[in-house]
């Protein structure tokens, strides 16, 4: 892996509307410099979830450029060199993913969808900020790993583990 240059990473879910977009900007805060995130989906809803954007922006993250996208778009001709594709919901883990130019390494991060959550405002809201507080301990659990200095059989154990974490710390959302 080239450290001269960001690592391009690519978080699927199957809609993209929630999960992968909350990573997308959780990581390209965290690891600015570092990293480059995008977020697809192998079925994009074609809008982000309207409590996606309330929260980010209760948050202070960017959203005027956010948008769902079919997860072609990243195995097309022209599309960034990808050296990191995480899963995180169960669906898209499960499914056949396009065969990505350059063989990036890969993990399942299965979160909750928050989009699927049914009950009152607060109990929905609860399950986003539950979404995004998940992420944002594994994307910072990642962005802290010495990518440079693991092989690759242990970069991709890493990999795995944080996808198992369940850590408890508390976030701002």
């Amino acid at each position: 892996m080239m450290p001269d240059q960001p690592y391009n990473v690519l978080f699927l879910c199957t809609g993209n509307s929630a999960r992968s977009i909350m990573a997308e900007v959780i990581l390209n805060r965290l690891g600015v410099g570092r990293f480059k995130a995008y977020s697809a989906g192998s079925h994009p809803k074609g809008f982000v979830h309207p409590r996606t954007i309330e929260l980010l922006q209760r948050v202070n993250y960017p959203t005027r450029e956010l948008r769902s996208k079919d997860w072609a778009e990243f195995a097309a001709p022209g599309a960034p060199p990808l050296d990191f594709v995480f899963t995180v919901c169960d669906n898209a883990a499960q499914e056949v993913c396009p065969v990505w130019p350059g063989q990036p390494m890969t993990a399942h991060w299965g979160i909750p969808d928050p989009a699927e959550v049914t009950g009152t405002p607060a109990e929905i809201g609860l399950a986003f900020s539950e979404a995004f507080r998940q992420l944002n301990n594994r994307i910072s659990i990642f962005v802290s790993l010495p990518i440079t200095r693991l092989d690759k059989l242990s970069l991709k154990r890493r990999l795995d583990e944080i996808g198992q974490s369940r850590t408890e710390a508390r976030s701002n959302a």
